[in-house]
């Protein structure tokens, strides 16, 4: 159920002025804040640099947290210990994953280019499992489209499964048969 106006403190976890978009970390436990860019130049900000302090008065929607203002934004020094304090980023996590983890049919539930991340549900299994679109760069795929069929390498990520590789459908059948082997 959608919520407004709850004020919250926290650390900006990073923020991409490219794309538009970034999180917060939360004191309060709650998960993540999405920290649109509109939002800050709202308020007269260009960005958010990563470590910084916030106070924030949020929404709560179908997709989680984002913030609707900022009450407060003391930016982080590149010299501030706490701007180097932050979880991996998609790509740091594909380059240490294993890649020995078997490619997995699945299905795209949605995704958003301009967000830069959404879901894919392996068959037989309705759990979610992220995909960012800087994993999606180094799989060399522009964009997915709902419905479409896919195949992915998933890892634990710091918030749950996400996937490390995505390839088109019939990449994967072609790579699979040429090892002898099948998806899944």
């Amino acid at each position: 159920m959608p919520g407004l106006g709850k004020v919250v403190v926290g650390v900006v976890k990073w923020y991409d002025a490219s794309k538009g978009y970034g999180f917060v970390v939360a004191d309060d436990g709650g998960g993540d804040i999405l920290l649109h860019a509109n939002v800050l130049r709202a308020h007269g900000y260009a960005t958010a640099a990563e470590g910084s302090t916030v106070t924030l008065e949020t929404q709560t929607t179908e997709r989680g947290r984002q913030a609707v203002s900022i009450l407060s934004l003391e930016q982080a020094t590149p010299a501030d210990p706490a701007s180097q304090s932050r979880e991996p980023r998609p790509t740091e996590l594909v380059a240490a994953a294993d890649v020995d983890t078997p490619l997995q049919p699945a299905r795209v539930k949605w995704f958003d280019k301009v967000k830069g991340f959404g879901f894919v549900n392996v068959f037989g299994n309705p759990s979610d499992v992220f995909v960012h679109m800087e994993v999606l760069r180094c799989s060399a795929i522009g964009d997915l489209a709902p419905g479409e069929a896919v195949a992915v390498r998933i890892i634990e990520g710091p918030r749950g499964h996400m996937a490390a590789e995505v390839c088109v459908w019939e990449r994967a059948i072609g790579e699979n048969q040429a090892r002898g082997g099948s998806i899944g």
